[in-house]
């Protein structure tokens, strides 16, 4: 019976989305306010009712309700409780239910907290988040009911797949849909403002907050799912520009270029319809992601395999939201006032610059990933654009980025004085030179791009800290008025510092751990010692123990360090009998100077295994931990900058003018 109410609530919120899309829009071009505020009641009863259908899901899992397909075929008796709530959002129909979910909590969230927002673009804005949601319940109820039922029903399930029974991958989807769909909203606002004909500071400031967040649980979701490849794949790497990858790097790319846009829109005016854009094509790389995953084109850990008809009502979204939205851009935008003027020197044309880079760098991305899937569909051939091809070109394209990012803040608006940037930043210069030097002279091997890598990355961390001390003139004035100084600081700037500082610190992972890393695959028996970045490692032996669902082979190794006892890491190969499957668990010496990595495989053949002997695979992985430091950092910035007051109490209220383009006809 709860699967029953969980699908008939379901079409109800089908039924009010339908009513949503209509309804506040006719009363946004007629002026009836009545109209326009019905959306605020539309979209928590969606929140509500798509509430009661996903509670209804997680219940079924809890209780191992094997006459729902969907937990017969996810789920087990004997999984933990953890994983069977996970498992919910572990099939496509279920984590499609978390979408939509989600999708409704922003539009709720809007109608909720909104209240600085026009009444008419508020309901426009709605309506549109209401024609997404129309189509994702659609897309389920029709293709992908989570509450089919199957009768007879099994004695169990089937397990999910045990390389999603972690606890980083549990969290990892939940906070990239908060991303993925949180750029609905600014798509939504994007459509409505060109519906409403004006792109103005207050129509930024509105959007800025909803980016943020997005932004931000994106980078959580990206950042969870690259800390789980790291420690559960056994392979020790933490990104591998699969296509799933990218399909979430790539809106994540655009959501930066976002953000740095629609301040300038606010604070100069400026880059309206390139803002605009931005929004439309984050949200629309976003549902491509959406289309990789599901549409059965990728056999991936990370895809769902599915049947090609719900790939094909996925292009058919896909196609609506990206060639309408678009096509309502070709036709508004060029009615809109251009706004501020500047400078090439000058702090917009340094964020323009970025917003290229890394638009550049997208389009980069974008080919790689689907060009084999293109050639394939064409002529059948199959071919792989891997890592090599990724970091050839996008790399290069980071270095000029990475520069901009130090040197923006210290630029002035409108037009800036270059000599007297250089005249603030040449002893930033000239440390960031010295650093890169003591580093070459420490380690006097790696290629020459990683040092390059090295003195970006010191030029960035200690440009976001000169820049943020003389916003409070620290060793200038006394302490005490720095401190005050700093205390009253728009939390805005200090969330800036924080998040071009994360970036710094990302960066010194990303580099230690790709130019500096060791590695040894070995064929080892117990007593082999292997020596590693100073380590001897002696393999000891594997014993078999049972856990909840699973069987594992867990190896031994003792770790010494100039002959002083450092630690026993227990690398595992678990083996799922009801799955039929095995997973790889990996043991990590975790420092900040780096981790000490090792993993476990089968016997390389049965002479092998009758002797005890095992492939090992151990890394050492120098500054490795500084890529999850710098990602919290990166967070915590976004955050911190969401809680800003201007962000909180709202955008100014818009002056009663003549709009800048003519109003639709009604």
């Amino acid at each position: 019976m709860i699967p029953e109410i969980g699908h008939f609530a379901l079409a109800l919120a089908l039924a009010l989305a339908l009513i949503q899309s209509v309804v506040p829009l006719v009363g946004a071009n007629r002026g009836k306010l009545l109209w326009m505020r019905s959306a605020r009641t539309t979209s928590i009863g969606q929140i509500l009712l798509v509430s009661i259908g996903f509670a209804a899901l997680v219940r079924s899992f809890v209780v191992s309700d094997f006459t729902v397909i969907n937990v017969a075929a996810n789920s087990h008796s004997l999984k933990p409780m953890l994983f069977k709530v996970a498992g919910a959002w572990g099939s496509h129909e279920g984590s499609l239910l978390l979408w939509v979910l989600i999708l409704t909590l922003f539009g709720a969230g809007v109608s909720v907290f909104g209240s600085n927002i026009a009444e008419s673009m508020k309901a426009r804005t709605l309506a549109v988040q209401a024609w997404i949601s129309v189509g994702f319940i659609s897309f389920m109820l029709f293709t992908s009911n989570p509450f089919d039922r199957v009768f007879p029903a099994p004695a169990d399930g089937n397990d999910l797949n045990p390389l999603l029974q972690d606890v980083g991958l549990a969290l990892h989807p939940p906070f990239l849909y908060l991303g993925y769909v949180g750029f609905s909203i600014v798509f939504s606002f994007a459509v409505a403002a060109l519906l409403e004909g004006r792109v103005d500071a207050a129509w930024a400031r509105w959007v800025r907050p909803w980016t943020l967040a997005a932004w931000m649980f994106l980078t959580a979701g990206i950042v969870l799912g690259s800390w789980w490849a790291y420690y559960e794949l056994g392979w020790g790497g933490w990104w591998f520009w699969d296509p799933v990858e990218n399909s979430s790097f790539m809106p994540w790319l655009l959501g930066t270029a976002l953000l740095h846009s629609a301040i300038v829109t606010e604070k100069r005016d400026a880059f309206k319809s390139w803002t605009i854009l931005l929004a439309i094509l984050t949200f629309s790389l976003s549902l491509l992601g959406t289309f990789v995953v599901r549409s059965g084109l990728l056999t991936s850990v990370h895809a769902f395999a599915v049947d090609p008809e719900r790939g094909l009502y996925i292009l058919g979204l896909l196609t609506l939201s990206i060639g309408g939205s678009l096509g309502l851009f070709a036709w508004r935008a060029p009615l809109m006032e251009p706004g501020g003027v500047f400078r090439p020197i000058s702090r917009e044309a340094g964020l323009l610059v970025n917003n290229l880079i890394l638009g550049a760098a997208t389009g980069t991305v974008l080919f790689g990933t689907l060009y084999p899937l293109f050639l394939e569909a064409v002529t059948g051939e199959k071919i792989s654009v891997g890592a090599p091809f990724f970091n050839a070109t996008f790399i290069p394209m980071a270095f000029p980025l990475i520069l901009l990012m130090g040197a923006g803040p210290f630029l002035s608006w409108k037009r800036a004085d270059l000599s007297g940037v250089l005249q603030r930043v040449k002893f930033v210069i000239g440390l960031s030179v010295f650093a890169t030097l003591v580093v070459w002279y420490l380690l006097e091997r790696g290629p020459l791009l990683a040092y390059i890598s090295v003195l970006l990355a010191v030029w960035l961390l200690l440009a976001t800290l000169r820049e943020w001390t003389m916003r409070i003139r620290l060793f200038d004035i006394p302490l005490a008025q720095s401190l005050r100084r700093a205390r009253n600081l728009p939390r805005a700037a200090h969330g800036m510092t924080l998040a071009h500082a994360g970036m710094a610190v990302a960066m010194f992972g990303f580099i230690g751990s790709s130019a500096w890393k060791t590695e040894e695959v070995v064929f080892v028996a117990p007593g082999t010692v292997i020596e590693i970045a100073g380590f001897d490692v002696t393999f000891e032996g594997v014993e078999r123990v049972k856990g909840a669902n699973y069987f594992a082979d867990r190896g031994s190794l003792a770790v010494m360090r100039d002959g002083e006892p450092v630690t026993t890491l227990y690398p595992e190969r678990r083996y799922y009998p009801i799955a039929e499957s095995s997973t790889t668990e990996s043991a990590i010496r975790s420092t900040l100077a780096g981790d000490l990595y090792a993993s476990i495989a089968e016997p390389a053949s049965e002479d092998a295994e009758l002797s005890g002997a095992w492939t090992l695979r151990i890394l050492y992985e120098p500054l490795v931990n500084f890529i999850w430091i710098g990602s919290a950092m990166l967070m915590l910035g976004g955050a911190l900058s969401m809680t800003d007051r201007r962000l909180r109490i709202g955008a100014p209220k818009r002056k009663s003018a003549i709009p800048a383009v003519a109003a639709p006809a009604e």
